[in-house]
């Protein structure tokens, strides 16, 4: 398990959410869990959460529930776990795990199997069980390199997979496959947000656990659960939340 000291970060801090986000990646990388380049990605997204001035936007919440309708109705969902997410917020993807009966499974870019065996610790020290990727027997077509790899019983077969902080590529071959894929992912005009069959766009650790509040909240409502899929357009949602930016931006040059 992680473990950090956070005497250093004053909750009197305006930053502090940010600043602790920053130190929990900091000692993942300490500890082999992220990569250099997790923390690049993690700084250019801080830049796109200003934009939406760190918070969860009514955009992000409404592809959200279509999330979370679309998680309900699968039959093999797998949520994709990384270093960053790992890291982040491990407690809340085993909450979501449970609540849409979903498998984890670890899945990197930079992979090894040390830090394939560290993420599967702090997955399990958080309350999973049986998490896949460690010992990968299938192949996503059309991925080169060892990003590609995958477990049979997990992303190979599943129906439906979430993908937080993923890379375009993977989740276009995961299409290609005939899943549902629902990325989480700060950057609206990323070529991960325009792939995904649905995107939301907001920083991980607010994302996971609105997630998990609409999967409770649409767990006993079938109609409410095609309401939202069927009231949720992608590149709509995706266009509002540039918008989005651009008025904030424009708003801060008006001061």
């Amino acid at each position: 398990m992680l473990l950090i000291n956070m005497t250093d970060v004053p909750k009197s801090h305006p930053r502090y959410k940010s600043l602790i986000l920053r130190e929990r990646l900091v000692e993942g990388f300490r500890t082999g869990v992220v990569v250099p380049q997790g923390l690049i990605a993690h700084g250019r997204g801080e830049m796109f959460d200003y934009l939406i001035g760190e918070r969860t936007i009514k955009e992000a919440r409404l592809a959200s529930k279509a999330a979370a309708a679309v998680m309900l109705a699968a039959k093999r969902p797998v949520i994709s776990v990384n270093g960053n997410v790992a890291a982040l917020c491990p407690e809340e993807v085993v909450r979501l795990a449970r609540a849409t009966k979903a498998r984890i499974e670890v899945g990197l870019f930079h992979r090894t199997d040390e830090r394939v065996s560290k993420i599967v610790k702090i997955l399990e020290d958080n309350g999973a069980e049986d998490v896949l990727g460690f010992l990968p027997d299938e192949a996503i077509p059309g991925i080169d390199h060892m990003r590609g790899i995958c477990s049979k019983a997990g992303i190979y077969y599943a129906d439906v997979v979430l993908v937080p902080l993923e890379d375009g590529d993977r989740v276009n071959a995961l299409g290609q496959m005939g899943k549902k894929t629902i990325a989480i992912d700060l950057n609206p005009m990323s070529r991960t947000s325009r792939t995904a069959t649905i995107t939301i766009v907001d920083e991980v650790t607010r994302a996971v656990p609105e997630l998990i509040l609409n999967v409770e909240d649409l767990s006993d409502d079938p109609a409410a659960r095609k309401r939202s899929i069927v009231s949720y357009d992608r590149d709509k949602n995706l266009a509002a939340v540039a918008e989005n930016m651009s008025k904030s931006l424009k708003s801060f040059l008006k001061r």
